[in-house]
């Protein structure tokens, strides 16, 4: 059993990542734990628990996680720059980042046959811009276009959504997913062999 631990920055970056954790792990028959370590309060805050558990871990010298996931939305800064608010640490342990841009709720929409599996109706493509909250106000909007009420603004289906995505279509739609879903795929697959 591999151990991930994981730096998230709320509620909705816990439900899709570690659905797409999960789901990525069975499709490489890898089984694993996951430790949540941070899901509240936002980037900051992940950062700053971060960069405490890391402290942590090398005071103590271990046991360490087979692999940590930080996942914090891009916010309109870019992959670039949020990799580099992240990044530059001497990790005791393989650290894959990610980073969904501009935001999380994005990844949601990436596939309309998968929300036409969930809900019934499908949902448009999203476009790509930078607006803070185009992207959650696009998830209940595309939920509500089916007749459904989204309750937690969408997220309560995110588990649902990830099993029926087409990763292989929706890593074309989005640098970010496609980046995120290959590190874990790689890594993965190193485990096997």
């Amino acid at each position: 059993m591999r151990e991930i631990a994981l730096f998230v920055e709320d509620y909705a970056h816990r439900q899709v990542i570690g659905a797409l954790v999960q789901r990525i792990a069975e499709e490489c028959e890898i089984a694993i734990h996951l430790d949540w370590r941070n899901a509240v309060r936002g980037h900051g805050k992940v950062i700053a628990e971060l960069n405490d558990y890391m402290r942590d871990l090398k005071r103590q010298g271990g046991p360490w996680p087979d692999l940590i996931v930080v996942a914090t939305d891009a916010n309109c800064k870019g992959i670039n720059e949020r990799t580099r608010e992240i990044g530059g640490r001497d990790e005791p342990a393989p650290m894959i980042l990610a980073i969904p841009d501009p935001h999380i709720e994005r990844w949601l929409l990436l596939d309309g046959a998968a929300f036409k599996a969930v809900f019934g109706k499908g949902c448009d493509a999203p476009d790509q811009k930078c607006d803070r909250n185009r992207y959650k106000q696009r998830l209940i909007e595309a939920i509500h276009a089916t007749g459904t009420m989204p309750i937690l603004g969408g997220i309560e289906y995110a588990e649902d959504i990830v099993q029926q995505i087409n990763i292989n279509r929706a890593v074309q739609m989005d640098r970010s997913f496609r980046r995120f879903v290959e590190e874990l795929r790689d890594m993965f697959q190193g485990w096997q062999t």
